[in-house]
């Protein structure tokens, strides 16, 4: 008797089941969707919020890039109207590379940027390092040092040229007090060069210093503590633990120094004009000058493509080594 009325109780329905539904169908509640669902909502009313955004970008940046590669594709005239596009060509290209002043502003261009990426690198983690072990103090001198940084970099390259001025700059004074001379600091090509870079160090040391802090602030208590244990030395730690797990951090200074450094236009331009000579002209400067100067316009933008190729080769092939790099630590 129980086993059959147990039977009929599982056959009929409950009350409670296809209320509010119509023809005993069951509404579909947010279990029952398709899986997926939320997330493309959210993406698609991301996308719509942030198109504003992506239209200015869009409009400021792509745009931009997109013209100058048609430009330096094609043989541009100067009329009345403005600017007319004629055939397809190569001769930009052709021009460009084998002419020598690009090769002196390339050369000159890829050992400034060499040359004070490592430079500020080096000077950048010494200083988080020392930062990192301050207390109260580290606020004052963090605001300190962002001082160089904060400045433009029109009215930091100007306050230097006075500074380097062989009549009346204090460090031409200096010089003459040390070493009994006055030198002719930007007037000569290689001093001209390295106050290039002391000038860069000065300004753009505090960046790097800052993101190697921030680094240093995100690595846990913990591994220092296991080195401890182990026995490890303050040289064997900086190796084996803080550089390791740094160097995501490092990695990311150092690409945005790499685009910084390469594009370098106003601080030769405002301390040297390029000079002497052609010693301190970069591809930037070059380019404004066949651009703005010399009006050839598919020229210039032959230069902006060509150096804008240059660059995204080094950070990808700098990105590859870093990820390489990253694995072979993962795997050991």
């Amino acid at each position: 008797m129980s086993s059959a009325l147990q039977a009929k109780t599982a056959v009929v329905p409950s009350k409670d089941e296809g209320r509010g539904t119509r023809g005993g169908a069951s509404r579909p509640t947010g279990r029952n969707r398709p899986p997926g669902t939320a997330a493309r909502l959210r993406a698609r009313t991301g996308w719509i919020f942030a198109s504003p955004a992506l239209l200015v970008v869009a409009a400021v940046t792509v745009f931009p890039v997109l013209f100058s590669l048609v430009l330096s594709f094609c043989e541009v005239r100067l009329e009345y109207g403005g600017l007319r596009l004629g055939s397809p060509t190569l001769a930009h290209y052709t021009s460009l590379l084998t002419h020598a002043e690009w090769y002196r502003a390339l050369a000159f261009t890829v050992g400034f940027t060499v040359v004070s990426v490592f430079v500020e690198l080096v000077l950048g983690t010494l200083v988080a390092l020392v930062l990192e072990r301050l207390g109260a103090a580290r606020g004052w001198i963090l605001a300190l040092l962002l001082l160089p940084w904060a400045l433009i970099n029109v009215v930091a390259a100007q306050l230097w040229a006075y500074l380097f001025n062989g009549t009346y700059g204090a460090v031409s004074w200096l010089f003459e007090q040390v070493l009994g001379t006055q030198p002719d600091i930007l007037g000569r090509p290689v001093p001209a060069m390295a106050a290039m870079v002391a000038v860069d160090v000065w300004k753009t040391t505090p960046f790097v210093a800052i993101v190697v802090l921030a680094g240093l602030m995100l690595i846990p208590g913990d591994v220092y503590e296991a080195a401890e244990i182990d026995g490890a030395g303050t040289w064997t730690t900086f190796w084996k633990v803080t550089l390791p797990q740094l160097r995501p951090i490092v990695a990311i200074a150092v690409l945005f120094r790499i685009l910084q450094a390469f594009g370098i236009f106003d601080l030769p331009f405002v301390l040297t004009q390029g000079g002497p000579g052609t010693a301190t002209q970069s591809v930037a400067i070059l380019g404004y000058r066949i651009l703005f100067q010399n009006l050839d316009f598919g020229g210039g933008a032959a230069v902006a493509v060509t150096t804008a190729a240059i660059v995204l080769g080094c950070c990808l092939l700098f990105l590859r080594v870093f990820r390489a790099q990253v694995d072979e630590e993962g795997r050991a």
